[in-house]
């Protein structure tokens, strides 16, 4: 990203020993050399000027201009006529074993992740007039840490909306704005566990990327996988599970697409109030449906004995980092403050930017948009399957922005993941996602949110081979 120099002089820090036997230059020379050769001044980092770094360093400008020139002459530094002394490109001594594991897998070509939506149609126009009208509209008092719930203005908005969209039962007051789902869950999760719930029911297949049980973990509460059948989760097993809390994704199931169906939303709503139990409700996606019309939270049927988490990862972009906790009555006070030590708070000026976003009618317009994009997306999923891989079937399909594609039984489906990957295709198999991850049934988790049409199609036709063998 390339950034407009505000002509502010960079600081430095290179301590000198006056009372050392070698000279200051010899001193700043070799801070300098090793401060590049280790890499904490990168190629192509601006120094500051031989006059700003003699007033920092108290020392004279004639000898850092000396330094200057010695390291230019080893290739360690880079001058032109006009322009900043900066770091020329050298090779970086690191640690052995320093950042393994942390670098990027390799770009694919054509990547089916789920849960991305389109990053590329961020509204980004809107995002820049909120924070503009904030920062220009803001009070003082604004500024400081703040309520630990969050910023009452968002929380004002996000009663409305859920009310609205939603059929939630949502009070501004039992509202607690987080940094998105994980920090909602993690919160909840250590709330549960200081009030004796020591076992947490979860969808099976459900959350496949660890961090989710991880979090049960760390918490000190068992994570408990219960089936989910063509009818979303099974309230049956869930009872004889033992668990007094359960999470669920009853709007769009994740991953399998499963809407819990209505005698089973009133049975979780039963089974909360009989065992004494909590539902913490995440309702990650439900702002996109196609074919049927929008469901309710079920928040709104056990508004007392069910937590709701949202956020705008889906519906703006995950780089935002905003959700909301809403709290049945009882919980709110302890949940905000198990915020409060996390992190004091959200950030403010983001969460006041989302709130006239919302207040506004942008966001809403946003979603708007949105819903023809996703749908085109969809049914070019359903053509490219249709074309080129018929014996696949595709389920999951009422909302959100991935589906469920259902292979010839007898498929090897993690030998179809390995081998598109070798296409640069990314396919991702049900078996990450179920707590056996036993591969069978074969079936595929295909997001196709972050993927224009022709990407979509052009990634079927490669793997067609493989869907179907």
């Amino acid at each position: 990203m390339a950034i407009e120099w505000a002509g502010s002089p960079p600081e430095l820090l290179l301590p000198l020993d006056r009372d050392a036997a070698g000279t200051l230059r010899s001193q700043l020379e070799t801070g300098l050399r090793d401060a590049i050769c280790t890499g904490r001044l990168k190629a192509g980092e601006r120094l500051p000027s031989s006059r700003e770094l003699a007033r920092q360093l108290g020392v004279s400008r004639g000898l850092v201009q000396e330094c200057y020139g010695q390291l230019t002459a080893e290739g360690y530094l880079c001058t032109r006529t006009g322009s900043a002394t900066r770091v020329a490109p050298v090779r970086v001594h690191r640690e052995e074993g320093a950042g393994d594991g942390l670098r990027p897998a390799p770009r694919l070509r054509v990547d089916f992740a789920s849960g991305v939506p389109d990053l590329a149609s961020f509204p980004r126009g809107d995002w820049c007039w909120a924070q503009r009208e904030v920062a220009r509209t803001a009070p003082n008092e604004a500024l400081g840490y703040g309520d630990p719930r969050g910023a009452e203005p968002l929380r004002d908005v996000l009663a409305g909306h859920l009310r609205r969209v939603r059929a939630a039962v949502a009070e501004p007051g039992d509202i607690v704005v987080c940094a998105g789902f994980a920090q909602g869950l993690n919160i909840v999760l250590r709330v549960l566990a200081r009030r004796g719930v020591r076992r947490v029911a979860f969808e099976d297949p459900g959350y496949g990327d660890g961090a989710t049980m991880a979090a049960a973990e760390r918490a000190g509460v068992e994570a408990v996988p219960v089936p989910v059948d063509d009818l979303g989760l099974d309230v049956g097993a869930l009872d004889a599970s033992g668990a007094r809390a359960v999470v669920v994704t009853p709007a769009h199931q994740w991953p399998t697409g499963v809407v819990l169906a209505p005698e089973r939303r009133r049975a979780l709503a039963d089974w909360a109030c009989e065992r004494d139990a909590l539902v913490i409700e995440d309702d990650y996606d439900a702002e996109f449906r196609y074919d049927r019309e929008p469901v309710g939270s079920v928040q709104g049927l056990a508004p007392g004995r069910v937590l709701g988490l949202g956020t705008v990862s889906k519906s703006l972009a995950p780089a935002v980092r905003l959700g909301w906790i809403l709290c049945p009555p009882a919980l709110t006070r302890a949940v905000a403050e198990e915020k409060r030590l996390d992190d004091r708070g959200s950030p403010v000026l983001d969460q006041l930017a989302l709130a006239a976003l919302i207040e506004s009618g942008r966001y809403g317009r946003h979603l708007r948009h949105m819903r023809p994009v996703y749908a085109a997306r969809r049914a070019a999923l359903v053509d490219a399957l249709a074309r080129h891989a018929p014996a696949v079937r595709l389920t999951g399909l009422d909302a959100g922005f991935h589906a469920v594609a259902h292979l010839p039984e007898g498929t090897d489906e993690r030998h179809v993941v390995a081998e598109a990957r070798k296409r640069s295709v990314g396919l991702y198999g049900m078996s990450t996602y179920r707590a056996s991850g036993a591969a069978e049934p074969p079936q595929l988790v295909l997001g196709f949110g972050d993927l224009g049409e022709t990407a979509i199609r052009d990634g079927i036709r490669e793997v067609a081979g493989l869907l179907v063998c």
